[in-house]
């Protein structure tokens, strides 16, 4: 029998994130930041945010769940010359809001004075907020949300009489609105949305079963992927991981597929974000000016491109983004920082306060079968497991499954494998990197191929 669950009682109006306008949400703000004023905050920030969603999923052609979601907020810091307080609410009265700010100014007096706390820098702060175009309401009611769940999920069942099992299709959509402020006179905010199709199904067949899926997630609805295609696409990735053997313990190159080479540069990112470089916890430690990668690699950051989802006009701290090259001809050029992390390392703030904008490996001429053909027998991994990482030291051990290549053609799939290697070699060993781009997410890149790893198996 289909469940429904629904997260609030009431579904939030359609194409508008809530009740609240960003002038509304300004002026909650500035009224907090006054009220700190008045109590003797040194320094203040205030940031609110008001979310709403719809999130359908269809199994077998019934609707399955079926939530609302409206989430509100507001967190408030404090500083009182070097000490900081903060406190939260999802009351946006003006009775809560002056609570708030009380409790964050109380907080601040018990707390240790730390010489880097306080504000970013006031020449850091955005003045021109550019337009990203991030935000496209989809007016879209539940029935019709059904539906395309429901055709996207039907596709991946017809595709093959080996779909035998499904753990459905959901459609998504979430638009949400965040403006910040700070005694800095910096307020501002923007609204942005997210919407997605995905598709989870298993694979039968002689005696085994292989899980896989597919999805698109877009900022603006009518750039996802078509519904049948993404279900066709999950059955196909299922199908052809029927048969899975092991294998022999060996070393072999290894490709990742765009959405494992995603998390690949993310172990990088890590190792060169600021808290991990104050801390002395980065296996790419005082690793700035050094060649961390190959000498033809390029990492940019980019968040100014407009639609994109990891596009930003500024930084969690209000500071400016701007475009980057991290990486320049392999060599690491400098950290991703916030203001407490650069004022930590006697540096500046590089405006990735909550993490980077738009990261974009420069992919090479070759497509995926002119990497295959590159890499003529190895591993082409399609799914990781497990969270066998050790930031520090780069020691990289995960469980895998994917296909075993011979001859740059795919030769059969393999499973209940790992692959081991060390992240700082790792990244040195990149033989090419595709030009088939994910562009699903802040990291863009396509596959990455690897000079070798080790693959224990049997």
């Amino acid at each position: 029998m289909a469940q429904h669950i629904t997260s609030s009682a009431t579904a939030p109006a359609r194409g508008a994130p809530a009740s609240h306008s960003k002038a509304d949400l300004e002026s909650l703000v500035a009224m907090a930041l006054q009220e700190a004023q008045r109590l003797g905050a040194t320094q203040a920030e205030v940031g609110v945010s008001i979310d709403t969603g719809l999130s359908v999923t269809a199994r077998f052609g019934e609707v399955e769940t079926l939530e609302y979601q409206r989430d509100r907020g507001m967190g408030v810091t404090i500083y009182r010359g070097k000490r900081k307080g903060s406190a939260s609410t999802a009351d946006l009265s003006a009775t809560a809001i002056r609570e708030s700010v009380a409790k964050a100014f109380s907080i601040a007096a018990f707390t240790a004075e730390d010489e880097f706390a306080g504000l970013p820098d006031p020449d850091t702060i955005a003045r021109d907020i550019p337009d990203l175009d991030l935000n496209h309401p989809w007016n879209i009611d539940p029935d019709a949300a059904r539906d395309l769940a429901v055709a996207c999920e039907a596709a991946a069942l017809q595709a093959d009489k080996r779909i035998g099992n499904s753990e459905g299709a959901t459609l998504s959509s979430h638009q949400g609105l965040r403006v910040f402020g700070n005694s800095l006179g910096f307020l501002n905010g923007y609204a942005s949305t997210l919407h997605s199709l995905s598709c989870v199904v298993v694979a039968q067949g002689e005696g085994e079963m292989q899980r896989d899926y597919w999805y698109s997630s877009v900022r603006d609805a009518r750039d996802l992927e078509d519904g049948p295609a993404i279900g066709r696409r999950a059955a196909e990735r299922a199908l052809r991981r029927l048969n899975a053997r092991k294998l022999a313990t060996a070393t072999a190159p290894v490709l990742f597929a765009p959405e494992l080479a995603r998390g690949l540069i993310g172990h990088f990112l890590g190792a060169v974000r600021g808290g991990s470089q104050y801390r002395r916890s980065s296996f790419l430690l005082d690793a700035a000016g050094q060649q961390v990668f190959p000498e033809w690699m390029q990492l940019s950051e980019r968040p100014h491109i407009r639609k994109a989802l990891g596009s930003a006009p500024f930084d969690s701290e209000g500071v400016a983004t701007r475009d980057r090259e991290l990486v320049r001809d392999g060599v690491l050029t400098g950290y991703v920082l916030g203001t407490y992390s650069a004022r930590k390392l006697g540096l500046k703030t590089t405006g990735n306060a909550g993490g980077v904008h738009n990261l974009l490996v420069k992919p090479g001429s070759e497509d995926f079968s002119g990497l295959l053909r590159t890499m003529h027998r190895g591993l082409f991994v399609t799914e990781l497991m497990g969270q066998g990482v050790n930031g520090v030291t780069g020691d990289y051990s995960r469980g895998a499954a994917g296909f075993w290549i011979e001859n740059g053609e795919f030769a059969y799939p393999v499973h209940e494998i790992t692959i081991a290697g060390n992240l700082k070699e790792m990244l040195r060993q990149i033989v090419a990197v595709g030009n088939d781009v994910d562009t699903r997410g802040g990291v863009q890149t396509g596959s990455i191929l690897l000079e070798s790893m080790t693959i224990a198996g049997e």
